[in-house]
Parts: structure tokens; sequence; C-alpha cells
């Protein structure tokens, strides 16, 4: 993503029916497309593209990885199925925020074609083959169209965004609580939802497997109280967007190892996961919340 390498994961499980999990930015795709060609996916070879939501650093390449593989079935939950189908509108809200860094950051998403898109509801589930499934659990709180999903065979559980976003340089974990969807009570509920699922490993599409999962997910809900905390406290005393921002990131900076270190594990840190985005995503659901 924007050039660096590990930004965003997509997931490959083998078995009998082949499954990617999330597919990064456009830009991405190809990348994506010569990495499961390296590990023996040919065009025909995959079952299944699932993606935990559809934000574009997750779901930017499906047009294009759908072209590439076009016996796969696309999955998705239901919220976020038309979007896929015709992308148009998202595309638009997406430049309205990042304007020309668009372009740079996630490229344009293809339409991918409606006949080949499944919705999910609150649950459901993808066949791997030889009855082995991926279970899906609706877990909104980071957005709307979001879920978590959970792979039968192994006991991995597919987080998103929902759990934040985690650097294993430093092994920091951060929120993700960006507009228009956040709200922390269906956040907090999301986490608790991973925790009683009972999973092995938690996989981060922002980055890596986290093996500890009962601490991470603990960790995961204290970053969003601080977060709303400091936000709160900054928006009650009447401060604009930038000097919230900067207060909150000032008053975090030391719980992240990562803002320490040199200027590009920072700089990935805060493409990861960005103060403004997090902190105007909290303003949003607290104007929501308390007009």
């Amino acid at each position: 993503m924007a050039g660096y390498s590990g930004i965003t994961a997509g997931y490959l499980i083998l078995g009998d029916r082949p499954c990617l999990v999330e597919t990064g930015t456009a830009t991405s795709a190809p990348v994506v497309r010569d990495a499961l060609a390296s590990l023996g996916v040919g065009p025909g070879d995959l079952a299944t593209i699932v993606v935990t939501h559809i934000h574009l650093d997750h779901a930017g390449g499906v047009g294009d990885l759908a072209g590439f593989y076009p016996e796969a079935e696309i999955v998705v939950h239901e919220k976020g199925a038309r979007h896929l189908a015709d992308p148009s509108r998202l595309m638009a809200s997406a430049r309205m925020v990042w304007g020309d860094k668009l372009d740079v950051l996630f490229g344009e998403m293809s339409p991918t074609e409606a006949a080949r898109i499944r919705a999910l509801g609150d649950t459901g589930s993808v066949d791997l083959g030889n009855g082995r499934t991926l279970s899906s659990h609706y877990s909104p709180g980071h957005a709307k169209h979001h879920v978590g999903l959970i792979d039968s065979g192994t006991g991995d559980l597919y987080v998103g965004d929902a759990a934040g976003v985690y650097l294993p340089q430093t092994g920091d974990l951060r929120p993700a609580t960006p507009p228009p969807d956040f709200d922390l009570r269906t956040a907090l509920d999301s986490i608790a939802l991973f925790e009683a699922l009972g999973p092995q490993r938690l996989l981060f599409s922002h980055y890596g497997p986290v093996d500890d999962v009962q601490e991470t997910l603990e960790r995961s809900a204290e970053e969003l109280r601080v977060w709303v905390d400091l936000t709160r406290q900054a928006h009650s005393a009447g401060m604009d967007l930038d000097h919230a921002v900067a207060m909150v990131r000032d008053r975090t900076r030391e719980r992240y190892a990562a803002l320490q270190a040199d200027d590009a594990t920072a700089e990935q840190f805060e493409l990861l996961s960005g103060a403004p985005s997090n902190v105007a995503g909290i303003i949003h659901w607290l104007d929501r919340a308390q007009p």
C-alpha cells in the first residue's frame, strides 16, 4: 500500500477450495496475483475471495482479483455488497476525504459482476472443502459492513480492523476509529464477541498474526477507551479537529514504541492508523451520540 510493504495483509487459506481473505488495495492487486501464483494458485484455482469490510485498503482490489480469478465467488457482508457491484459512490466519497492522495494510497476499485457476489447476513459460512468452514460473524463498530471470520480447521480469527491495527516490529496496538461508522459500544461488543469465539490466533489485516489472544483483545478495548476519553476531553473543551488531533497525539505518544523508533517506522504506524482519521471518527460519533 502506497509503496510500503507490511501495511495490508491478504491471507491465503490453502485446501480443497482455496480462499483468499482480504484483497488489499487496487494498486496491490497485481502483487497479490503474483504471490498466489508463486504459491501454486492459478487463475482457475481460487474458489472464494472474502473481505472483512469494503474499505479500500481491504477490498479495493476485489474487482481486479475477480477478473484474475474468474471461478472465485466474492463474499462480503450484505451492507457492503452493492458497493462492490457499483463502487461509484464509495469512490466519490473516498475522493472527497483523500483528494489526490487517493490514487497513490488506494487506486480505483473496479466493479465486480453482481452475480458473483454472495452477501452475508449477521452470520454465514464459507465452504473451504473437506468439512472445513470459515464462519462469518457480524462485528460492526469500525464499519457497519464489517465481519470477523473464524477458520474451523485452525481456530484462526481474521479480525479485519475491529480489533485495531498491530505493528509487528514493535508489538504496538492502536485503535482504528474512522468516520462515519465508528461507535464505541458497538466496537467494544465486537471485541467481546471475538473473545467469546475462543480463537487460537488473531490474524490482523494490518498486520500479521498474533498468538496472545486474550491480552491483545483486552489491549484493543483499552486503547479504544483511552482514545475516546482523550477525544471527548478535547471536544468538550471546544477544540477544533486540528487541535484535538494534536492533543490526542501528544497524550498517547508514550503508549507506542513505534513513535519513539526511527522515522520510517513512525511513518508506517501513522499510515496504518492515522491520528487525524481516528479523532475525526470519534468526534463524528460524539456529535451523533451527544448532539
